[in-house]
């Protein structure tokens, strides 16, 4: 039996597609010491890569796995193992007929090339289908088949060829050394190996292999069913083994597509059914072909089965025609439905790289590479990271509850405003109690329970009548409501109380705090106690990482404030890149749950809480920027005043504790004053659209710089930080794209339709916009601006028509309607000058 070496620089567990490639990209990007372990033979080794359906459809309305994915068909054309066929995404209903043309939308957006099609068209392209059945169709000309197995074989065979891959087929993981919080070597079935990394890609058994460690990749393996039926004359007389389109029968969430003489149906319409890692049986199990092909459930799959008989009569439903293969086939679905990449948040070294799909798998695997060897990756692929899981949702039970709900939004209609319903609630605020007497309507982040609005204010929007938005469409009104509108108009005229208990907290304490907080961040933090930082955290490539609200309450006392969907992730970011210099010398506590946040703004808001105190809260003695220990109604707070809906007021931190009854206090002395309580949507897009400010995940991710996203300080501080090589060097050249506000204008305003974010900007003319990068405009984020009576969008466009004024287009749903450039750059939409924050 051939041993390991006693040592290696990275160790990459399992041999699909995704080890594969990353062990290859690894090689190119000069790592040289790379061992590739499989408990599975090879070229094969029995995971995912060996049975899933190897086509690829380019356009997803992520622009992430969209990019990644392209990223994949580059890689896999370069090898000669891509078969470059079409794809055709079918259209039963009205409803699937507009969600087509979203993805139209989505397609322009990121410069696919695609188009919508007649039935008539789509049975020229597919002779054997059932033009009477359908009602259009989604062609994607550039859709395609691929080898994985043959690719990873190549792939592996490169990084061979650089001297740097050993691999050891048939070999099982047993165990790993984990000090100090590092992954410090492997345990395999032939010995133990000394590593500086290891990457966990191996599929539908990663959160089992991690779990060695003590850390989650948080996954389910779900059945996705595939029969091949044949053999079918006409698909044999072709003499390829695929010679048409694929088939995607969405509104069935269905696919076809030729294999040969086969037909091969593929099916996420059944229950879902769903397995634990550990129940998998080994490689050699009696009746598998692999582990991951578990014998197949027929009845789930009889309903399908005549759904294919029904769009493809000639083919299937007839009497020479029979079943070939048939499997319950396992994939990975994680919590979100997104990728599971990078460091995991419990042990430094251990990385994740799974739930990939075959489609996306080469732009993983490098992208997964320039992660571990440069710190940042070229593709933005923050919203795969692993580490943006609180700790409940890395839970076996809470990721086999989404896992359930999400099987079957594989194929569905899925709207950007979607909730999730299972595992709810999770994480609640102290104030529930209160906002679920009010009515609210809650949305979930990162598994807080978040008012978005309440229906106790149904009553103000008769007061605003015409001033709120009306949406006309059911598709641009769902999860949404008027009543976000009047809450704003009413914060805008009195006062609005938010809970905000959702905040990440996050205290840096020690005399190494402002070293590790200095190391971390953009802005200068060497500031007197008492005042606020806002700042981003850059990547090496001088990429967003964070962006969020530093205080100093001390000399060796710092306290960063982030949004809930990005806690989990910051914290992880924050803890494993102190500077060495700080660690022993600076703790990072978190405070999330011990802490609780009301937000108070609104013209009235110094009233309110002067009512509650005795100290001195005028503009000359509670200036903007400022936090301060403050007792209201004998409840001692943390009063910040800074605004993220751009109006006077205070963010009011309290222990949890104390939540509820300095929200009772508040609401009695704002009753006078005209105090309402307002939810997220306020909060999170009309406050926040008015004022230009930006949102990570949205304006700000890694592929964005902050000189772009208007973000620059005018002076660089001495101290040292991450990204600063890479910040020094935007700040010297001209920005590729300036960020903007845009209105919508013009025609169609008597039946307008809304964007939800990632739909294309374009010239008049309908041409795309591409910035010196060459990459392309599009809506980052889109809402109502009800002071102003617009529907505000933001995107980055080329410096050439960022300009005030500017006449440009929208693509919603495959129609375009003019925008107008509003405001260029940080310049806000409403007040400007920030006389009413700062007043």
């Amino acid at each position: 039996m051939e041993t390991v070496p006693e040592r290696a620089e990275v160790v990459v567990i399992g041999a699909g597609i995704v080890g594969s490639s990353l062990v290859r990209h690894l090689a190119e990007l000069g790592r040289r010491d790379i061992l590739l372990v499989d408990k599975g033979p090879l070229p094969d080794p029995g995971g995912s890569t060996g049975h899933a359906s190897n086509f690829v459809f380019p356009v997803d309305h992520s622009k992430e796995i969209t990019e990644l994915t392209l990223d994949s068909m580059r890689q896999y054309a370069e090898l000669d193992v891509l078969i470059r066929c079409g794809g055709i995404e079918v259209a039963r209903t009205p409803e699937r007929l507009q969600e087509l043309r979203r993805r139209l939308t989505s397609a322009h957006a990121w410069g696919v090339d695609a188009e919508l099609i007649s039935p008539e068209r789509i049975r020229e392209l597919v002779p054997w289908i059932r033009e009477d059945l359908l009602i259009g169709g989604f062609h994607t000309p550039t859709g395609a088949v691929v080898d994985p197995i043959r690719a990873g074989e190549l792939m592996r065979a490169r990084a061979e060829e650089l001297g740097a891959l050993r691999t050891l087929a048939e070999t099982e993981i047993t165990g790993f050394d984990v000090d100090g919080g590092r992954v410090r070597a492997v345990h395999t079935s032939r010995g133990r190996v000394e590593v500086e990394q290891v990457v966990v890609a191996c599929g539908v058994w990663s959160p089992q292999i991690a779990a060695l460690a003590g850390a989650s990749v948080p996954l389910t393996p779900v059945v996705h069913q595939m029969m091949d039926v044949g053999p079918i004359d006409e698909l044999a007389e072709t003499g390829e083994d695929i010679s048409r389109p694929l088939v995607r029968d969405m509104d069935a969430r269905m696919y076809e597509r030729q294999r040969g003489a086969d037909l091969e149906i593929g099916s996420y319409a059944h229950r879902p059914i769903l397995h634990d890692p550990a129940e998998i049986p080994p490689v050699g199990s009696p009746g598998q072909r692999s582990p991951t092909e578990m014998p197949f459930s027929e009845a789930d799959f009889a309903p399908q089965l005549a759904h294919a008989k029904q769009l493809f009569p000639t083919l299937v439903d007839r009497d020479d025609v029979g079943v070939v293969d048939a499997v319950d086939g396992l994939l990975s679905i994680t919590p979100d439905g997104a990728p599971v990449l990078g460091e995991t948040a419990e042990v430094d070294g251990l990385w994740s790289a799974a739930a990939v799909w075959i489609k996306e798998a080469p732009g993983v695997g490098r992208a997964v590479a320039e992660w571990m060897t440069a710190g940042a990756s070229e593709i933005d692929v923050h919203g795969a990271d692993v580490t943006r899981f609180a700790p409940h949702a890395r839970t076996r039970h809470h990721a086999r509850a989404r896992a359930a709900e999400g099987f079957p939004k594989v194929y569905g209609i899925v709207h950007p405003r979607e909730q999730w319903a299972s595992h709810r609630p999770a994480r609640t605020s102290p104030l529930q109690l209160r906002t679920e007497a009010l009515g609210a309507e809650f949305f979930e982040g990162a598994g807080w329970e978040r008012p978005q609005w309440y229906r106790s204010n149904e009553r103000l929007l008769a007061d605003y009548g015409e001033r709120v938005e009306r949406r006309l469409h059911e598709w641009d009104a769902r999860w949404w409501s008027p009543i976000i509108e009047a809450e704003h108009l009413a914060m805008r005229e009195r006062a609005a109380m938010i809970d905000l208990s959702f905040f990440a907290v996050f205290d840096v304490t020690g005399p190494g705090a402002l070293e590790a907080v200095q190391h971390l961040a953009v802005a200068n933090a060497d500031k007197e106690p008492g005042r606020v930082i806002y700042t981003p955290l850059l990547d090496a490539r001088g990429g967003f990482r964070a962006d969020l609200t530093i205080l100093r309450l001390d000399e060796q006392h710092f306290r960063i404030i982030t949004g809930a969907a990005d806690g989990a992730r910051d914290l992880a970011w924050i803890r494993r890149r102190l500077p060495e210099s700080a660690r022993g010398r600076a703790t990072v506590t978190d405070l999330s749950s011990a802490t609780s946040a009301i937000g108070l703004w609104g013209p009235r808001a110094r009233d309110v809480v002067a009512a509650l105190t005795d100290e001195d809260v005028s503009a000359a003695g509670f200036g903007f920027g400022a936090a301060r220990e403050v007792t209201l109604a004998g409840i001692p707070t943390l009063m910040v005043r800074i605004s993220y809906v751009g109006d006077l007021g205070w963010e009011i931190h309290t222990a949890a504790e104390h939540a509820v009854a300095l929200w009772d206090a508040l609401a009695e002395a704002g009753r006078e004053h005209g105090a309402v309580p307002a939810g997220a949507g306020v909060y999170g897009t009309t406050g926040r659209l008015e004022k230009a400010h930006r949102l990570m995940g949205a304006e700000l991710a890694p592929d964005r710089d902050p000189v772009e996203a208007g973000l620059a300080l005018p002076r660089v501080k001495s101290a040292d930080f991450l990204g600063k090589e890479a910040y020094l060097a935007v700040r010297e050249q001209e920005p590729a794209a300036v960020l903007c506000s845009l209105v919508m204008d013009g025609p169609g305003a008597a039946e307008p339709r809304f964007p939800a974010g990632n739909e294309p900007i374009l010239a008049p003319d309908g041409s795309p916009l591409r910035d010196a990068r060459g990459r392309r405009s599009y809506v980052t984020s889109a809402g109502p601006a009800p002071s102003l009576g617009e529907h505000l969008l933001l995107a980055y466009l080329p410096p050439e028509v960022a300009v005030d004024g500017a006449q440009l287009a929208v693509e919603i749903l495959a129609v375009r309607q003019p925008v107008r450039v509003l405001t260029v750059g940080r310049t806000a939409p409403f007040d400007p000058e920030h006389a009413r924050m700062k007043g």
